[in-house]
């Protein structure tokens, strides 16, 4: 196991640069049941679980773990790709090797002791690796179901994330925080609980993509247009217009001497 060791000025720093980038990269973010998981972070410690489909996965949840619920946020993260970036345990990863049972006993006790107090915050991946989005089941591990089984204090938050793009330049961030759930005494009845809220809320994305539901999820963030590119295609539009819109020549019609059938005499 890695613990986590957070360096105030740096988490700081990359925070903002988590923002900086979402902002960058994405034309909207677009978020349902925020206003209720930042008021329950209020009252109590949050776990929050959460399919791992992107590389984008992990910045996503430092950002709305700082920046949307205003939360001291901690991530688990797998040991081999801790050791590789480890400055991500300076912004609050620990790490669990996923092939080592006693290893993951361990981290499931160290993230139960950080959820100790209201304003703490623990984002888990159960899926263990990046995952297409349209693979289901999520098939979860049971890490997460133990913390929560251990953790006496938190609440347990299912959160569905997905980018998408649709009818604009850059993607979508899509974000659903679904209703807070009890933790089960019985591991594998939470893990199943634990999957099936956020396929819940998966589904609620994929809707609300096709239009269906989509006033349900607010606004957090819109990019503005490039100037350049509005100005160029403004110009593209006015100078292709004219010759785009031209009506087509209608064929000249025949008279009746071009109608009739022209006969040919043979030579003799």
């Amino acid at each position: 196991m890695i613990p986590a060791r957070k360096v105030g000025w740096f988490d700081a720093w990359f925070s903002g640069h988590a923002r900086s980038r979402i902002q960058s990269t994405f034309g909207e973010v677009r978020a349902r049941g925020l206003d209720r998981a930042r008021a329950l972070a209020k009252e109590a410690p949050l776990l929050v679980v959460s399919n791992h489909t992107s590389w984008w996965d992990p910045l996503v949840a430092m950002h709305v773990s700082t920046h949307l619920l205003g939360t001291d946020g901690y991530a688990m993260m797998d040991a081999k790709n801790l050791r590789r970036l480890p400055f991500f345990a300076l912004v609050g990863a620990f790490g669990v090797d996923l092939d080592k049972p006693a290893d993951g006993a361990l981290v499931m006790r160290y993230a139960a002791r950080l959820l100790d107090a209201p304003g703490k915050l623990v984002w888990v991946y159960p899926q263990g690796q990046e995952r297409p989005i349209t693979e289901r089941p999520l098939a979860f591990r049971a890490g997460s179901a133990e913390i929560a089984r251990v953790s006496r204090k938190a609440r347990v938050v299912p959160v569905g994330l997905r980018y998408e793009f649709g009818g604009m330049e850059r993607p979508t961030l899509w974000l659903s925080f679904g209703e807070p759930m009890p933790a089960e005494r019985d591991t594998t009845k939470g893990r199943a609980a634990q999957e099936e809220a956020v396929e819940a809320e998966l589904s609620r994305i994929e809707r609300a993509a096709r239009g269906v539901g989509a006033e349900g999820f607010e606004l957090v963030f819109r990019a503005a247009p490039s100037r350049v590119g509005v100005v160029l295609e403004r110009m593209l539009a006015a100078m292709t217009r004219p010759w785009v819109m031209r009506a087509p020549k209608e064929p000249k019609a025949l008279s009746a001497a071009d109608a009739r059938p022209k006969v040919t005499s043979s030579p003799p």
